[in-house]
């Protein structure tokens, strides 16, 4: 048996999708402390690509509320050098 680990690192399909997640993980970690304390919990990293990202959100409200705050969070994504130019926001059903 090789571990998992090995295992998605010699396909290049999975590990495409593996480098993708930390991506958007790495992502969520620089923006969490930009977001209001009762939001955190509220939010998690979605897919990401080269140009967009795509945060899950519990419910309209805290979609309303981080659409107001994606200028400030793009623009700290692009110092970070994780730029994307697009934050999409979808309700998790």
């Amino acid at each position: 048996m090789i571990p998992l680990n090995q295992a998605v690192q010699a396909n290049p399909v999975l590990a495409a999708v593996a480098q993708r997640v930390e991506r958007s993980q790495q992502m969520l970690a620089t923006i969490l402390p930009l977001l209001p304390a009762h939001l955190r919990s509220q939010v998690s990293a979605g897919p990401v690509d080269e140009t967009s990202w795509c945060l899950l959100v519990r419910n309209p409200a805290v979609g309303s509320k981080l659409r107001q705050l994606t200028p400030t969070l793009l623009q700290t994504l692009q110092q970070a050098g994780l730029g994307v130019e697009q934050i999409r926001l979808k309700v998790r059903s």
